[in-house]
């Protein structure tokens, strides 16, 4: 029973990664790599704020700074450098790296004996890992909440429609290229709060932290959309967070059957692979059932 409650816990922790990725590659069309830096970097920023006497809300906001610098600056590379989108990710991805070395100083900083968000008094009266739930939900309603009301506004139709139609968007009238920088901005900013909140949960922050994260958001995305099928935007924004909490508890499922916790990203590649063949497998059988089907009406 922990270790389910510890699996939803880090579903909903991480499903800020999924849902700061669901805006770049669903929405705006943009695979964005970035988050693979974005995320040690959210990490690297609180930790370090924490471990120097700041209170670990606002090191969460100056993770969500750091997060939001960085997706304007792959954004620029983009849209005014004409850079190809992946490749500007993984520039600024890489010189996160560096960055987050100069941030920390070391390779891994720990929170013992530091304040977290997560071991006030509270939620240190609370039962064994639903502190990362509680904090979890708070944080997942507010971020969706802010998400549907921001797409519903002017603002957030002119941000689907540069990802819907690019030049469609332009005839209309958007600066498209300003939309695609705020989009970046506000995705690595969410990712950013991900790995300041996953790092203050585990207590530590490693430079190497971010290695995979991009599985992870994807396949909160994509167990969301195989699970739930057809759904309004809304809706697809709550399938995300249930998403990561499926995948979490898919590899707890997993684990349970004796693999080593080292095989962690290889077990998540599989689990992602698996779910996006899901769609051409069910479409298969569906179309091998009509043929049968035809065969036997003619018989």
């Amino acid at each position: 029973m922990n270790l389910m409650v510890s699996a939803i816990g880090q579903g909903l922790l991480w499903a800020l990664l999924g849902l700061g990725l669901y805006l770049t590659f669903r929405i705006l069309n943009f695979a964005d790599m970035t988050v693979e830096g974005t995320f040690p970097l959210g990490a690297a920023t609180a930790v370090t704020a924490i471990t120097h006497g700041v209170s670990p809300l606002m090191a969460t906001f100056l993770a969500f700074g750091a997060g939001v610098l960085a997706g304007v600056i792959t954004g620029l590379l983009y849209t005014k450098g004409r850079i190809p989108s992946l490749l500007a990710g993984i520039l600024v991805m890489t010189a996160a790296y560096s960055i987050n070395l100069r941030i920390m100083g070391k390779s891994n900083i720990s929170l013992l004996g530091k304040t977290t968000l997560f071991n006030n008094q509270f939620l240190q009266s609370l039962p064994q890992y639903f502190d990362s739930v509680l904090v979890g939900i708070v944080v997942i309603v507010i971020v969706t909440v802010i998400l549907i009301f921001g797409l519903d506004t002017e603002w957030g139709q002119a941000f689907i429609a540069t990802g819907d139609n690019p030049q469609m968007a332009k005839a209309l009238g958007i600066h498209t290229d300003n939309m695609i920088i705020m989009g970046l901005a506000i995705s690595n900013g969410l990712v950013g709060v991900c790995g300041a909140l996953v790092a203050q949960s585990n207590g530590y922050a490693d430079i190497n932290m971010g290695i995979g994260t991009i599985v992870i958001a994807l396949a909160s995305i994509i167990i969301g959309e195989v699970v739930f099928g057809e759904l309004t935007l809304n809706q697809r924004l709550a399938a995300v967070t249930l998403g990561s909490i499926i995948y979490r508890l898919l590899l707890l499922a997993v684990l349970q059957l004796g693999f080593n916790a080292n095989d962690l990203n290889l077990l998540s590649s599989l689990v992602l692979a698996a779910c996006m063949m899901l769609p051409q497998l069910e479409k298969h059988l569906r179309l091998k059932n009509n043929l049968l089907k035809g065969v036997h009406h003619y018989e």
